[in-house]
């Protein structure tokens, strides 16, 4: 996935500024895609150049000047063309994976510390994601109410349930990670007690 197709995707549904992109990839697609001011700003100035993109400046109270970023009917057809490209192959980069690889070098007990700390973000994560997603299928945020206003009302149901759907996979991965974690903490146990007989 590349940020440029997140971005034409967050602007399908309305324009943003730069700092409302921002707060977009800071709260609720960070879920499935960060993204730093950093990058952003910079490719909202890519975009615009491409055409994918067109930005309006607009004027509120007496010096605030802010631009705010629409898509383009190229940029909707970029979007349109990535999304119905294969997936390519996938490339697992996972640091816990990495470290689990290596915890036979560590203590016990300090590899025991990273996995609980690990299952307790997990669990957060859980209850955040299961908010969301059924706020999703009540059709109760606000992105998804200004894009279903463009969107024909029989559709509404199956968009609302495809964008839930994609909850419904980080809660199951996530909760077989805890389970994944808590078998590893058991497998620690077990090497270290039989180190001790």
């Amino acid at each position: 996935m590349s940020l440029q197709h997140a971005v034409l995707g967050v602007l399908e549904a309305r324009p943003m500024t730069g700092y409302e992109l921002t707060q977009m990839f800071e709260s609720t697609a960070r879920w499935v895609w960060a993204a730093p001011q950093s990058q952003i700003y910079p490719l909202l100035k890519k975009l615009e150049k491409e055409g994918l993109i067109e930005g309006e400046d607009q004027v509120r109270g007496e010096r605030l000047r802010r631009t705010v970023y629409s898509i383009t009917p190229a940029g909707l057809e970029d979007l349109q063309e990535w999304l119905s490209q294969d997936l390519g192959k996938t490339s697992p980069r996972d640091p816990l994976l990495v470290k689990a690889l290596f915890f036979d070098m560590a203590e016990p007990a300090a590899a025991r510390r990273v996995l609980e700390a690990h299952i307790v973000e997990l669990r957060h994560c859980i209850e955040l994601w299961s908010v969301h997603r059924d706020r999703l299928l009540a059709r109760d945020t606000e992105l998804l109410r200004e894009r279903l206003l463009r969107r024909d009302p029989a559709d509404h149901e199956r968009i609302a349930r495809l964008k839930a759907h994609v909850f419904d996979f980080l809660i199951d991965s996530a909760e077989l990670r805890v389970r994944w974690v808590n078998r590893t903490i058991e497998i620690l146990e077990c090497d270290r007690s039989a180190e001790i007989h």
